[in-house]
Order: C-alpha cells, then structure tokens, then sequence
C-alpha cells in the first residue's frame, strides 16, 4: 500500500477545501497555512450574521491593494453592517506569493467602541502590518463619511507564544475568545475582550488547540 497523497481532498467545508497535508500540519509542531486559519474563521464565524472573519487571502489581498480596486472589492463584504470584523495579519510583503510570510497576528474591529485592536503573540512583531491593514480598511468601516473615524491600538499584553511555530493557534484561539465575549456580553458594555483573552488564552490552551482542531475536521469528513 502506498503512502496516503498528501493533496488528496479530505473536507470542503463552506468554501475551504482541506486537504490531507493539513492533517499533516495540525499533527505536528508546524506553522499554520492560510487554509487551516480560513478553515477555523470558517467555522466561527457561523455563530452571528453580526461578525465577520475575513480569510487570510482576502485579508493579504486588502492590505497590498490600492485605489479603485479596494473599494470595489470591500463595499460588497458590508463592512458597515458588521458588528465584529476579525483580519489574519501576516508578514508576508511578497506580493506574488499569497501563502508565504513567517508569523500570524489578528486585528480585531468592534464597532461599539470604534477601534480596531492588534494582538500580536510575538513582542509586536506584525505592528507595521497590522497597521498597514488598518489603514487600507478603516475608511471602509463607517456607515457614514461624518462618523468618527476608528482608532488604532496595540494590546500590550496580548498572550505570548512559547515558541517558534504556535502564532497561527494564537490567532485561532484569541479569535475564538473574542466571538465568544461578544456573543456574551452586555449591550452598551464599555470594555472590550482584553480580559477574557488574558484568562483563557494559555500556552497550554493553545498546544491543545491542534488535536481540538484536528478532531473538529476529521468529525466534519465525509464517512468513506
């Protein structure tokens, strides 16, 4: 018997194919690629027509995109209409390479304290990108031009990864908090998910996200 094709086709969920290397990476102690995180905004963002998780690929695309095009291609995702809007942030600056880059980050939006807020897992490693994302997308936001313009922030205590490969998880985890709280909280609460995240985003949290995720996929597969 031959060893299993590691492109063969496992799971399409929504509109994310996975694929048995996916597997792979979530056995392991690797880097998370663009489908595994679209994967998992996939299936968060199943829990309110209120938030928005944006997939790796069209986050990048925002990011690297100018004039015309981007407000073409952003009035369609309603963006004013979205509550919560979560963006993958990666350091990837090769414009021809979509899947490349070597550290995930998350940018957050919450529309009731207007600010978009940058968690990073890494000492601030994605700050310039994350900012530059910001500044591709905040005037998108508004449902008006006279509205008050989003501010920016760097969470100075985001969790911090224990090693070299985990920054895909922490944005899944984090991601994962901050839906939560917001299907939780109380309507006109004025703080944000900061301590939520705090208490329930744990090195050991995050290790055990890989077999969740793992067992999450393989219950979502067709029975052969």
């Amino acid at each position: 018997m031959g060893k299993p094709n590691p492109d063969e086709k496992i799971l399409s969920y929504n509109d994310v194919v996975l694929r048995r290397s996916d597997l792979d990476i979530l056995s392991g102690p690797y880097f998370l690629n663009d489908r595994l995180i679209e994967f998992y905004f996939s299936y968060l963002s199943s829990c309110s027509e209120e938030i928005l998780l944006i997939p790796p690929s069209i986050a990048f695309w925002m990011m690297n995109a100018v004039g015309q095009g981007l407000h073409e291609f952003l009035v369609p995702l309603n963006l004013p209409d979205k509550k919560l809007v979560i963006f993958p942030v990666n350091d990837n600056e090769d414009v021809s390479e979509a899947g490349g880059g070597s550290h995930w980050s998350l940018l957050a939006f919450e529309r009731d304290s207007n600010v978009f807020v940058h968690h990073d897992s890494n000492g601030g490693m994605n700050r310039r990108h994350a900012k530059k994302l910001y500044d591709a997308v905040v005037d998108f936001m508004s449902v008006s031009s006279s509205a008050t313009k989003p501010t920016y922030q760097e969470c100075s205590d985001s969790p911090q990864q224990v090693n070299g490969y985990d920054c895909g998880l922490y944005v899944l985890a984090i991601a994962r908090v901050i839906c939560s709280w917001y299907g939780s909280k109380d309507k006109g609460e004025q703080t944000l998910w900061f301590h939520a995240v705090r208490e329930q985003v744990t090195p050991s949290v995050v290790a055990a996200m890989r077999n969740e995720i793992l067992e999450l996929i393989r219950g979502l597969m067709p029975v052969k």
